[in-house]
């Protein structure tokens, strides 16, 4: 197998080395450096003559993205170098934000590519724990740069051959994951959870009263829809934007951990019906953002079926943990959602923007959002039409988001997702053990956490021996915002916080990075507990 030897292992011959030595000197005149700031981005292809111009520019780009990536995964980097708006605003070291009336060089623009990242937040940084969404995966990269460069658009295989047959595999690869049969499952590729539930919404009040479509809300009787208080924001953001009302939303209760209770739910339909509201559906949480909690699908389910009911999962956030065969099990019940929401951008490390909703009635997407522009969607084609999925989707222009997952499954295979999403578990059980044991911290629900969520109080020693009421929780409200002030100021880790009900303000950490390590917790902890001791 002498052959994938790598070409600094090969022994040349002299006239072969003589040739190689003269192509690399060619090679080296070409790729000399250009005087960028004499350049324009008009001398840039499609110049005439401009493809070593336009490389050499392309790979000055590359050097500054190569940069930024190596540094974020240096634990001896800044999180981020932050800066207050108006510094900002102001222009800092020639940074500015302000557009010209005139064209600026080549130079000028690759320090504004520098510039730009140096003043960003580092999400790749394995001392990221500010939101679902962190961690930089090489590979995820690369399906990103080549997407932007294809530059197409997800609405006709004419224009978009491979990345909807890609998208096909995808969402039948993934339907089969939430355990639907083949003849079951329908989605699309969408621009992030919020948007995913809305189409849940969007096409279960279709089914209830498809004449919606054509003639409008004065077509519907007065509708309710229920969801845990610990859900997203986005189904009352949905049922608003569907003119359905935010009130329309029933909120249900649910039990300390977090988890919708399913006795509440069965009592919030009955009330609802009593008061002349047509119910129709039912958003079950696999993750809740705070909490991290999982809703028991099975009994909600139940539930559903015995009303009739559009039963949606959103599994934006949990939904990763179905690649892993040791918590896969915290989703049973999933199978039986009409529709679900899953978000590979969070858990499963793919570059913003990846989610997915899966409906499991095929052709309804369809049906819901159909309108047949015969600029677009021409039924004589010299193709299969029904590759012609954009119909499909409440966008026109819509980006292709499949690329990067698919080659990130190709890079990985399933089993490589399934030990990612273990790691970030595994992660969040050993912040949950160090928190027990340290007596400057005071966890916000003592049971073990289910996904890769933790909350928690950090007491400072001026409160310790505060006896619990109105004063103690005023104070401790202060405590997680002013440390945050300082981490940021610092730039060294970064983590959110939040009240909730009636709990003052805590920290919430969460893990879907794989870059991240028990060191890099142990760092976390160390570090609040330096910022916060003088509170």
């Amino acid at each position: 197998m002498d052959f994938l030897k790598l070409p600094d292992r090969i022994i040349a011959e002299p006239e072969v080395r003589d040739r190689q030595k003269d192509s690399s000197a060619v090679r080296e005149r070409k790729q000399r450096p250009a005087d960028f700031g004499k350049i324009y981005s008009t001398d840039l292809l499609p110049a005439d003559g401009a493809e070593d111009l336009t490389r050499g520019f392309l790979q000055e780009i590359l050097n500054i993205l190569l940069g930024f990536i190596c540094k974020s995964n240096q634990r001896n980097s800044k999180v981020l170098d932050f800066h207050h708006p108006h510094q900002l605003k102001d222009g800092l070291e020639g940074f500015s934000l302000d557009l010209p009336e005139h064209a600026e060089t080549l130079e000028q623009i690759l320090v504004d590519c520098r510039d730009t990242l140096k003043y960003g937040v580092s999400t790749g940084h394995p001392r990221f724990f500010n939101q679902l969404s962190s961690g930089l995966d090489v590979i995820g990269v690369a399906g990103e740069w080549l997407t932007s460069t294809a530059n197409t658009n997800m609405f006709t295989y004419e224009v978009s051959p491979v990345f909807i047959l890609m998208e096909e595999v995808l969402l039948k690869k993934m339907q089969s994951i939430v355990g639907w049969s083949e003849d079951e499952g329908d989605g699309i590729f969408c621009p992030g959870g919020t948007i995913s539930n809305l189409y849940s919404i969007l096409v279960a009040r279709y089914r209830v009263c498809p004449e919606v479509k054509t003639k409008g809300m004065g077509a519907l009787p007065p509708l309710a829809l229920f969801t845990s208080e610990h859900s997203h924001y986005s189904v009352k953001k949905s049922a608003a934007v569907l003119g359905l009302g935010s009130e329309s939303v029933m909120v249900v209760t649910c039990d300390e951990r977090g988890k919708m209770i399913p006795a509440e739910l069965e009592s919030s339909i009955l009330a609802a019906k009593s008061k002349g509201l047509l119910p129709f559906y039912v958003n079950a949480t696999a993750g809740t953002t705070v909490y991290g909690a999982f809703d028991p699908l099975a009994a909600i389910a139940d539930i559903c079926h015995t009303h009739r009911l559009w039963m949606h999962v959103d599994a934006a956030w949990g939904g990763g943990l179905l690649m892993s065969d040791r918590h896969r099990r915290k989703l049973q019940g999933i199978e039986r959602a009409c529709s679900v929401t899953w978000n590979p951008h969070k858990m499963m490390c793919v570059p913003l923007q990846c989610s997915v909703i899966l409906v499991k009635k095929p052709g309804l997407l369809q049906e819901c959002n159909k309108l047949g522009a015969e600029y677009l969607f021409q039924t004589d084609k010299p193709y299969d039409v029904n590759y012609d999925t954009g119909d499909k989707s409440i966008q026109c222009g819509r980006h292709v988001d499949v690329f990067k997952l698919w080659l990130m499954w190709k890079a990985k295979g399933s089993d490589g997702f399934g030990s990612q999403v273990n790691k970030c578990l595994e992660n969040a059980e050993y912040l949950y053990d160090q928190l027990k044991r340290n007596s400057d911290f005071q966890l916000v629900f003592k049971h073990k956490p289910e996904h890769s969520n933790v909350c928690f109080w950090y007491i400072p020693p001026s409160l310790r021996a505060l006896q619990p009421g109105p004063d103690r929780d005023r104070r401790l409200h202060e405590v997680a915002p002013q440390i945050k002030g300082r981490m940021m100021e610092k730039g060294s880790v970064l983590i959110g916080y939040q009240p909730f009900g009636d709990k003052v303000n805590f920290f919430r950490c969460v893990f879907s990075n794989p870059a991240t390590q028990p060191e890099d917790i142990d760092f976390l902890l160390n570090e609040i507990i330096t910022l916060g001791a003088d509170l």
